[in-house]
């Protein structure tokens, strides 16, 4: 049985639980929440698991294989920094991430000889829009993204808007010409832009998640959405990379590594 911690005990921590209970080769060990509050969760299950504070304390009482993670990106160095040298696998979902915090879970991971998966979005349908927008950034010389999520989310743009656009540069080999306007009336107006790609958020209540990249050409568009419509769409994701990080002693960025696409 693969033992899973789960970091964040909000709507995608019980999700979470949900898909983990659901498997016959795996198991709930714990529940880590730094914000406090319940010492206890239920699951719809009716089964019951400790919450813990304190990551270190939650690993050395319940010796977890895994741990997902799906708290915020000021939290996941703190979590990663008890978890690898406890030998418990990183599985990183929480958006934001910064490049240095990867890097010293890379650099952590190889010194542990242990796997770890970062992932800026685990529906495999997002997956597959980066990898098709990626596919066409060689061949257009503007593109923007307008990513839509509720509004509860705390960060803007999102991981997975900022990932595509540096997936995107990083294939076209140069920035994307991003044509700045001549008067802007409201600061800000034209968004911000990584890459030369132009980059929109939305925050409203009634989505969950949603992106589109919008490529232009000479007397062309191209348009790629993918729609998030329930938080139970990232867990197959969440599953597969429980599985493959058990298999690796390294660390993997990006679900797509992990299906074949990279």
């Amino acid at each position: 049985m693969i033992r899973v911690a789960v970091s964040g005990n909000g709507q995608m921590g019980h999700t979470v639980v949900v898909a983990v209970e659901a498997q016959p080769d795996m198991e709930v060990a714990g529940i880590i929440e730094p914000k406090g509050g319940a010492t206890e969760y239920r699951s719809p299950s009716g089964a019951s698991y400790a919450v813990y504070v304190d990551a270190a304390a939650c690993f050395a009482a319940t010796y977890p294989d895994v741990v997902v993670d799906f708290t915020n990106a000021q939290y996941t160095p703190v979590l990663t920094a008890a978890a690898i040298p406890a030998g418990v696998r990183p599985v990183i979902g929480t958006s934001g991430i910064q490049a240095a915090t990867v890097e010293v879970m890379r650099t952590a991971c190889a010194q542990h000889h242990l796997g770890g998966v970062v992932v800026p979005n685990f529906a495999l349908g997002a997956v597959v829009l980066m990898y098709l927008s990626e596919l066409a950034a060689k061949y257009f010389d503007t593109a923007e993204i307008i990513e839509l999520h509720h509004d509860r989310k705390v960060d803007s743009p999102s991981g997975t808007a900022i990932a595509t656009a540096r997936m995107m540069r990083a294939a076209r080999g140069s920035d994307f010409v991003h044509p700045d306007s001549t008067l802007e009336h409201i600061p800000g107006g034209r968004g911000a832009s990584e890459g030369g790609v132009g980059l929109h958020s939305v925050r409203l209540p009634g989505y969950v998640a949603a992106q589109e990249v919008i490529f232009g050409g000479q007397g062309q568009t191209l348009t790629l959405r993918h729609d998030t419509i329930g938080r139970d769409c990232y867990m197959p994701g969440v599953i597969l990379a429980i599985r493959e990080v058990m298999q690796r002693d390294a660390l993997v960025e990006g679900l797509d590594a992990l299906i074949g696409l990279k």
